[in-house]
């Protein structure tokens, strides 16, 4: 076999698993690393960002909004009275990351006058598979928020969510959640900002990610937030980058697209040239796509 023979043999397409892709390709299109091969660099750099925060504005305030370790969040004060708050959901593939890390997202909010909440929530692997009681443990955090936000001056009717990755998939299942049930109001988050996420789980079952998140029919339907709009009660804002994986475009495009058929508002912002980690870095910056975005939502100058 020549080296052009051997080379088409190599990049030969397998059985068609979703869409047009066959099973390497939709592996690869919720793995973050074949898409972004700068990863590490950046998640120092988030680790390196969120140091210097720390000494800037200081340690946040810790509360528990549950029994076990993990279920405490962090919360960076502004020095406004009365001031809205952000809510952050962050990522790690629904296996990694901590509140800690996210420090320097915190900073330029609570210059412009609201408060900065950061979740901590199990992982995947802790929970045995399961992405309930993620979700769960999310939906009760915010719930918590709500109900306590006086004790750090918070103004608990200007609640905003904002997430990334894997978090953007627990945000997306928060704003589709029956409220009711746990006595509280349908519109308790007043808008939401999510970035690079998940919102149908019938794919991401399909990839190897079923190797670790133990997938049912009951999960997929429940957590895909794209088939409970008729629980959405949030204003909504979408982003990717252009630079992201095939399949975490779409999914923001298609969430986006069902959203505004729905007759509900949503708008879809697409960042130009950045991956999926550079996107979260535009948070941090109020005249980066999110940070702008998220700020306009929440109505801070």
């Amino acid at each position: 076999m020549n080296t052009v023979t051997a080379t088409a043999a190599a990049k030969a397409k397998g059985p068609i698993v979703w869409l047009n892709m066959d099973q390497q390709e939709l592996d690869d299109a919720y793995d973050q690393a074949v898409y972004a091969p700068n990863r590490d660099r950046l998640g120092k750099r988030r680790l390196a960002n969120s140091a210097a925060a720390l000494e800037r504005i200081g340690k946040p305030e810790r509360f528990a909004y549950g029994p076990t370790p993990i279920e405490g969040l962090d919360v960076y004060r502004t020095s406004k009275p009365n001031a809205p708050v952000g809510i952050f959901i962050h990522g790690g593939a629904w296996r990694n990351g901590a509140a800690s890390e996210f420090t320097y997202l915190a900073e330029p909010f609570i210059g412009l006058g609201a408060h900065f909440v950061v979740l901590d929530f199990t992982n995947v692997d802790n929970a045995g598979g399961s992405l309930f009681p993620m979700v769960e443990q999310v939906c009760r955090a915010v719930g918590w928020v709500y109900r306590n936000a006086e004790k750090f001056g918070g103004d608990r009717e200007r609640l905003h969510l904002i997430s990334h990755s894997s978090g953007s998939h627990l945000a997306g299942c928060t704003v589709t959640h029956d409220w009711v049930k746990d006595g509280l109001p349908l519109n308790i988050l007043k808008g939401a900002a999510l970035s690079s996420g998940m919102y149908d789980l019938k794919p991401v079952r399909l990839s190897k990610r079923s190797k670790y998140v133990k997938f049912t029919d009951e999960m997929e339907q429940e957590l895909s937030a794209m088939r409970h709009l008729d629980r959405l009660h949030t204003p909504l804002v979408l982003t990717y980058g252009t630079y992201e994986t095939p399949e975490f475009q779409r999914q923001s495009r298609e969430f986006a697209a069902a959203v505004k058929a729905a007759g509900k508002p949503v708008e879809l912002l697409v960042g130009e040239g950045y991956n999926h980690f550079e996107m979260l870095e535009t948070l941090a910056n109020p005249y980066g796509l999110l940070g702008r975005a998220v700020l306009q939502q929440m109505r801070l100058t």
